[in-house]
């Protein structure tokens, strides 16, 4: 018998949650086929088979946290497919042929019986399999892990002695009826009452549902609380006046589809616009180590993604070094295994300044938080037709959209955040320079 673990998966992950079984007990496996797929902080990872035989036993069921080299299935190299273990002792235990007594020994069995008390009956119809433990099938012994009981306290009503579910859950009520009636009642002191209220869960006299964060949610929580307490975080404002960009893309887009086969979006316009802001204000491209700033000479421009799990952050490298088209298909490479749960560790590491859109879902204005350690972030919004007044103090219907800075005071000055804001603006609002700068 061999014990399934699990791997090392990254640098920064040292845990995760079982997400999908994706074999069962008593099914055949091969080394290096997928058992399981694991939830962790950023990725589902599938965690593969070491061995070849059959899934005799799981460890760990689906929703269970579990850390870097914890047990969490058993594969038995010499096992056929078919049941698994547990169900093979229980299909043994059926098979046993009943002895059948001497024809004298029923009466007194029966007067035996009658004068015993019923807690010996039930110590003698306690059932165990040749290894010592209690048989009981696999979905009593999952029921009794997660009540915390031990299935050699339980009497089963299975005259073979099997234990099964509603037996762990008998067992359950009568601990707890038992428990109840030892402990002496004892009125609380009013004064104690709203501190005890606020130390549980919270209880509500009207129906709700009540379900536990994913990993990935958990973490996320986690980080933005995190940017908040240790960044000190500003944001800072601007709009733009789409009207050039709208243009060009409606001039270029069907040439450009043609020959590159990917649509002109806004998001590789935005790009473009960020990375040459970088490049005149390069503490935005950083991070702080310590007591030291990290200035970055590369760009690896991380785009926000909504998933279904939540917000992600996949990283397109090289930016600088990719064209429009060049973007567009790396963003849209990206998206599509964001949604389908495909990215990688690589590809969600290491970016360098992000930038998000809520204005896909119709957001005005949003300061968004940092990626940490990132030291800046732009928020773009929705596009709104507003009467702007012009320079020659005509007055005209234009599509704008604020943009927005976040950015790290400790290491990014307000001048430098406005000024870099007002690059991104300029850049826009003029795009066939920053077609032509590359």
């Amino acid at each position: 018998m061999k014990e399934i673990k699990v791997p090392e998966l990254a640098e920064s992950i040292t845990e995760g949650t079982i997400a999908e079984w994706l074999v069962k007990e008593g099914e055949a496996v091969k080394k290096g086929d997928p058992i399981l797929e694991l939830e962790t902080d950023k990725v589902n990872v599938e965690v593969n088979s070491d061995y070849d035989g059959v899934l005799s036993e799981i460890l760990k069921q689906e929703g269970e946290d579990v850390e870097v080299g914890d047990s969490i299935a058993k594969v038995d190299e010499n096992g056929e497919a078919g049941a698994s273990s547990n169900e093979q002792q229980d299909n043994a235990a059926e098979e046993e042929p009943k002895e059948e007594a001497p024809k004298e020994e029923p009466k007194a069995a029966e007067q035996e019986s009658k004068g015993d008390d019923s807690s010996a009956l039930q110590e003698e119809s306690k059932a165990k399999d040749p290894s010592g433990d209690s048989v009981a099938s696999p979905a009593a012994r999952k029921r009794a892990r997660e009540l915390g009981i031990d299935l050699s306290d339980i009497y089963p009503k299975d005259p073979l002695g099997r234990i099964r579910p509603e037996d762990v859950d008998a067992h359950a009520k009568q601990s707890q009826q038992e428990k109840s009636k030892s402990e002496p009642k004892a009125e609380k002191p009013k004064s104690d009452k709203k501190k005890d209220k606020d130390a549980e869960k919270t209880e509500f006299d009207k129906p709700v549902d009540r379900e536990k964060m994913s990993r990935r949610r958990q973490t996320i929580s986690k980080r933005l609380v995190e940017a908040q307490q240790t960044a000190a975080m500003l944001t800072t404002f601007n709009e733009v006046d789409m009207t050039a960009v709208m243009e060009l893309r409606k001039e270029r887009k069907d040439d450009f589809q043609k020959k590159h086969d990917v649509k002109l979006g806004f998001m590789s316009f935005f790009t473009k616009a960020v990375i040459g802001a970088l490049k005149e204000f390069p503490l935005l491209n950083a991070e702080i180590q310590g007591d030291e700033v990290v200035k970055k000479l590369f760009y690896d421009i991380g785009i926000a993604v909504s998933t279904e799990e939540g917000l992600v952050v996949p990283v397109v490298r090289d930016a600088d070094r990719l064209g429009f088209a060049g973007i567009e298909k790396e963003i849209g490479r990206l998206g599509k295994k964001a949604q389908n749960k495909e990215l990688s560790l690589d590809e969600l590491q290491g970016g360098s300044f992000t930038i998000t859109n809520g204005g896909i879902f119709g957001s005005m204005l949003s300061t968004p938080i940092l990626n940490t350690p990132q030291v800046g972030i732009l928020g773009m919004h929705s596009i709104q037709k507003r009467a702007m007044v012009m320079p020659d103090d005509s007055i005209e219907v234009r599509p704008m959209m604020y943009i927005a800075l976040s950015y790290d005071h400790r290491i990014v000055d307000g001048k430098e955040a406005v000024q870099f804001l007002v690059r991104i603006k300029e850049m826009l609002e003029d795009p066939y320079n920053l077609l032509l700068e590359g």
